[in-house]
């Protein structure tokens, strides 16, 4: 059984070893300025409408929000943050984060340019995944239909044919290279039709090595006994099944949808029922040797599952297990990690900076409503800027 690493998320000279003075003092300015909610708030709809104007605002914007969240405008830019990272243990997933058209020339573009960064990543030994959002490859409002049992006209089925071979496209690839990909999840008036997708994949792909990874948004009540419904008929078609648990991203927009349209709220009723089921979802995949992708930048929950596998043998360099991050967040738990020898990766989203705007206002609106996070994100970076002067 392997010996369980020491690790600590408190270790702000490792969480921090990347970053020069200069850097360090821009992180304080970006948490600075997103724990003051009204501040956050002017100021990217500030910068929003400079873009809709036409200001010269980019270069701004590159040097302060974007740079510190995103890996760059194209692949090649950021490969560049992606090396980066692996000098400190960390690996990185490309995230396309441009929200597209919702035409057919759009979805054949978004999916080439997600095939391109995994042909990129094979030519690393740092970027072991890919991700989409079907919604990036078809269109959603067929996906309803779909799922409300409503029948398709010809022109439909034809288009819903066509996001279907794009998903195979991308998941045949990444099963040719050698990687693995990730399938987002999306809203639940449409995750059903996402899931049996992915599942399908996985039935094609999953055989020898886990390729294809479905995401379960554990805010949703049935998520945990969606992701042990999957793991049975997995084991039953006698394939590797791959679980993303995340506590979810949709929260606010399904329950308005509920209300509106009469139906039960798919959302657990508190955050501690969020919370229990996440680490429920954890300890099922461990347990049951699921291969598992645990997002979070909760440091209970990483540390639970870091107890989980030293209990289970799991060693910390197994495939079996990796943990994750976005890019610019919690850098005290993802370099700490790595550090302790544990698998890592960032999610490293990237676009034109014009059009990665609406990620940028959602990372934004993130920091400032989730419990605790931009403020404990500024506190260490204040700690850390302490310990260097001391030093």
């Amino acid at each position: 059984m392997p010996v369980k690493p020491k690790i600590s998320f408190e270790n702000l000279e490792v969480a921090f070893a990347s970053k020069s003075g200069a850097e360090l003092r821009k992180m304080y300015l970006i948490f600075a300025t997103l724990n003051n909610n009204l501040i956050s708030d002017l100021g990217i709809g500030l910068a929003n409408l400079a873009f809709k104007l036409k200001l010269p605002v980019k270069g701004i914007m590159k040097k302060t929000m974007f740079g510190h969240f995103c890996g760059g405008e194209t692949i090649k830019e950021s490969i560049q943050a992606c090396k980066k990272l692996a000098e400190y243990g960390v690996e990185s997933i490309l995230d396309l984060s441009v929200e597209g058209k919702g035409d057919e020339a759009s979805f054949d573009k978004t999916t080439e340019e997600i095939y391109q960064t995994l042909v990129e990543s094979a030519k690393t030994a740092y970027m072991p995944f890919g991700v989409f959002k079907v919604t990036g490859l078809g269109d959603y409002h067929i996906m309803i239909k779909i799922q409300d049992g409503e029948k398709l006209s010809k022109e439909e089925q034809a288009a819903f044919d066509r996001m279907k071979a794009r998903v195979d496209k991308l998941c045949k690839a990444a099963h040719d290279l050698g990687l693995r990909i990730l399938v987002d999840a999306e809203e639940s008036w449409f995750q059903n039709v996402i899931d049996d997708l992915a599942y399908e994949a996985m039935e094609k792909y999953n055989q020898d090595r886990c390729v294809v990874y479905n995401t379960y948004q554990m805010y949703r009540h049935d998520s945990l006994s969606r992701l042990q419904k999957a793991h049975l008929v997995a084991q039953e078609k006698g394939y590797l099944l791959g679980a993303k648990p995340v506590r979810g991203a949709y929260m606010e927009k399904e329950r308005e949808r509920a209300e509106e349209m009469g139906y039960p709220d798919p959302i657990q009723p508190n955050k501690a029922a969020t919370d229990r089921d996440y680490d429920a979802a954890i300890a099922y995949c461990v347990e049951n040797g699921i291969y598992l992708v645990c997002a979070t930048h909760n440091e209970k929950s990483s540390l639970q599952l870091i107890d989980l596998m030293n209990l289970n043998g799991i060693d910390p360099k197994s495939d079996l297990v990796f943990f994750s991050q976005l890019y610019g967040m919690s850098d005290n738990i993802s370099f700490n990690l790595a550090n302790s020898g544990y698998r890592v990766v960032k999610y490293v989203p990237y676009g034109p900076v014009e059009k990665v705007m609406p990620y940028l206002t959602r990372r934004a609106a993130e920091n400032s409503s989730i419990a605790g996070q931009s403020s404990r994100e500024f506190e260490l970076v204040k700690r850390e800027m302490k310990r260097r002067k001391r030093n």
